[in-house]
């Protein structure tokens, strides 16, 4: 059977365009991601599938895949504000993506007292909605308290702590210019801001995209999602296009 060239190469040009358009638009306006740690619980879940707009910033290196050195600093910048929940590129290898919520801006100060939050020397205020739920640190199970934060601009996001509140006291934080504070709602189970050799201060030209809303999740410590006949028990339907807060 003789085969035509013409058609090999038409093919050829289809999955090139495809691949082409599928990076302009995973680097320019939107992009999924997978969550795999328990980190911002109760806000996002081990399994949830998100979409995060990379426009809402403006673009750095970081936008695009392998972070290639086309562009230096940000262009058509935008400035992010507290509570956003965030993708970024760790400082320590500028290549790992992780996503947390933002509470230091440039130039702000942040200290753990007692287990509260002081920011530019006001307490952040929270009010316990639960003393009694139970949510994930890694492969195991905790008790916790789980809050409603109000921060200074507005914004309320649910977070949890420790009875015990494994952090507790800090040094004070200062944000220096250009850079930002992340941490997670699961406070005492996440690798964030607070710890300076790990993470850190984020620079700005590190963030990669806003956080938008989950359109699909799936609890894999269930069953694998190719079991049909579990879905009822694996798939978390209640989630499939819910906004982040």
């Amino acid at each position: 059977m003789k085969i035509d060239k013409n058609i090999i190469i038409d093919n050829i040009k289809t999955i090139f365009y495809a691949l082409v358009i599928a990076i302009v638009i995973r680097s320019l306006f939107i992009q999924p991601f997978y969550i795999p740690s328990s980190s911002m619980e109760p806000t996002l879940l081990i399994g949830d599938r998100l979409f995060v707009t990379k426009y809402s910033y403006g673009y750095s290196k970081h936008s695009f895949p392998f972070s290639p050195p086309i562009i230096k600093g940000r262009i058509f910048s935008n400035s992010p504000k507290a509570g956003d929940v965030i993708v970024f590129k760790t400082p320590a290898d500028n290549r790992t993506d992780y996503i947390k919520r933002l509470v230091g801006l440039p130039g702000d100060t942040i200290q753990f007292i007692s287990g509260d939050i002081f920011l530019n020397n006001n307490q952040i205020l929270k009010s316990r909605i639960s003393k009694t739920d139970i949510i994930y640190c890694g492969k195991q199970t905790i008790e916790v308290n789980t809050f409603e934060e109000k921060l200074p601009n507005g914004k309320i996001h649910n977070t949890v702590y420790l009875k015990n509140y494994s952090f507790q006291n800090s040094d004070v934080f200062n944000v220096p210019e250009k850079h930002y504070f992340f941490l997670g709602d699961n406070r005492d189970c996440s690798k964030d801001s607070r710890y300076l050799t790990s993470v850190g201060y984020v620079h700005e030209d590190n963030l990669v995209g806003k956080a938008q809303f989950i359109f699909f999740s799936s609890d894999f410590r269930i069953g694998s999602i190719f079991y049909f006949w579990k879905w009822h028990k694996t798939i978390r339907f209640d989630r499939f296009f819910k906004r982040i807060n």
